[in-house]
């Protein structure tokens, strides 16, 4: 069979559509049903055991993930698993979250009288009320869609959509309602760019010390190439008696000056500094000095206390070597 552009472009689009749909339909199953399910999962002392099978399975494992690593302690039981040992996971103080499209599932039909017989909430999401899962359910969200977006009304395509929006829902819903902060999140992504981005602070990546680029105001410009020669940031501060900044010369200052005809060896680097600079405190995230590099389209920034006195510098480089860019 010859592949078709316009053709493959249409059913893309179709696949699309159909499942736009259904995630608009949704907005009616944000109902008191869904209240008590998150009522349910934000009350529970223990966790949140999601499960699921086949594509649900799938959805299952992600809905799991995303509450976990937003504040919710949750995670993932294979229901075929459960009934060969895993259901010893399930504690007392848990609440399970199982997914069936059906609301049949042979697994997962199976493990409901222990799952009663623990006296666990049940959270059940289906597409089918009046399913043997959404009966005994605690409580029941109706994620049903009009039709698959498989052409052949078989493939679980919308209906997994469907449940994974609101598997989102139920796990941003929780998130605001914890208190959960851009630093909690980051807690749980240490080792991501999320977490570089929202844990790692100016002070965690300047450069400090006898490393730091500067110059006193009695110096020559000469001398201050040599101070940015040797230090490699493609800057350097300029600083009073009292080590507090009074401005910055780099290398963009530099080229302005070529035109100027100046004497490097007898005129001080204060005639041709850029005075007033943008200065940061060492406290602030990384992500925020870079956001103020970009703002200013500058390169480099010096890092100062309360008083102006110098404490680091940094510059574009060390961001992206540091993951944040």
């Amino acid at each position: 069979m010859k592949l078709n552009d316009q053709k493959l472009r249409e059913l893309g689009l179709a696949v699309i559509q159909v499942e736009a749909l259904a995630i608009a339909a949704l907005a009616a199953q944000i109902n008191e049903n869904f209240i008590t399910a998150c009522k349910l999962l934000f009350n529970c002392t223990g966790r949140v055991v999601v499960i699921g099978m086949g594509k649900s399975g799938h959805i299952a494992g992600k809905i799991a993930a995303t509450l976990a690593s937003t504040g919710t302690p949750a995670f993932f039981v294979h229901p075929g698993e459960a009934s060969h040992g895993d259901l010893g996971m399930i504690t007392r103080q848990d609440v399970v979250l199982a997914l069936s499209n059906s609301g049949e599932t042979e697994e997962i039909l199976k493990i409901l009288p222990l799952i009663k017989r623990l006296g666990v909430p049940l959270i059940a999401m289906t597409g089918n009320p009046a399913s043997t899962l959404g009966v005994v359910a605690s409580t029941h969200i109706n994620v049903a869609v009009e039709q698959e977006a498989c052409p052949l009304g078989l493939a679980p395509t919308s209906s997994t959509t469907a449940a994974l929006v609101m598997g989102d829902a139920l796990a941003v819903s929780l998130l605001e309602a914890r208190g959960f902060t851009r630093d909690d999140f980051a807690l749980s992504h240490p080792g991501g760019s999320l977490g570089r981005r929202l844990l790692l602070r100016v002070s965690d990546i300047m450069h400090a010390g006898d490393n730091i680029p500067s110059v006193p105001a009695s110096a020559l410009i000469s001398q201050a190439l040599l101070e940015m020669t040797e230090k490699k940031l493609g800057m350097t501060a300029i600083v009073d008696t009292g080590n507090r900044v009074i401005g910055i010369f780099t290398d963009g200052d530099l080229r302005r000056m070529l035109g100027k005809n100046l004497d490097i060896h007898n005129t001080t680097i204060t005639e041709v500094m850029t005075p007033q600079c943008t200065v940061i405190s060492a406290d602030i995230l990384a992500a925020e000095a870079m956001q103020i590099m970009e703002q200013k389209k500058i390169n480099a920034l010096i890092v100062v206390d309360e008083q102006k006195m110098m404490l680091g510098a940094l510059n574009m480089h060390d961001l992206i070597r540091a993951g944040i860019v």
